[in-house]
């Protein structure tokens, strides 16, 4: 299971915690250091089943600054996975990515669903 998360982001902190404390083994990635490829991101989105715009971390300075809310609806799928993948303070996190499980955000109850292993 890959984790990819922002270490000063608070829910990703709680997310981390919630995963060590169900035993859960994961892979830690850095999301600003080591930001999804174009390839990456469109897969995970695939999969994920999810609109493309819950990949967008929508509370960031960035999307603010480059005023993508009114910026997103006229861009292309394709355009807008280019524009993920320029930069990980985008990408809404933590992002936890199992297989062909897609879980974009920390939600306990979805990730208690989703993710617990029998103990």
């Amino acid at each position: 299971m890959l984790f990819i998360q922002y270490p000063k982001c608070t829910t990703c902190q709680k997310a981390r915690k919630w995963l060590d404390s169900h035993k859960i083994a994961y892979t830690d990635r850095h999301i600003a250091e080591d930001n999804p490829s174009y390839d990456e991101l469109k897969m995970w989105y695939e999969k994920s089943g999810l609109p493309l715009k819950k990949f967008f971390n929508t509370s960031g300075l960035m999307y603010k600054d480059m005023q993508l809310k009114d910026k997103l609806p006229a861009m292309s799928v394709e355009e807008q996975l280019k524009l993920l993948a320029t930069n990980g303070m985008l990408v809404k996190r933590p992002l936890v990515v199992d297989g062909d499980r897609v879980l974009v955000g920390f939600k306990e109850t979805e990730w208690e669903e989703k993710l617990h292993r029998d103990e």
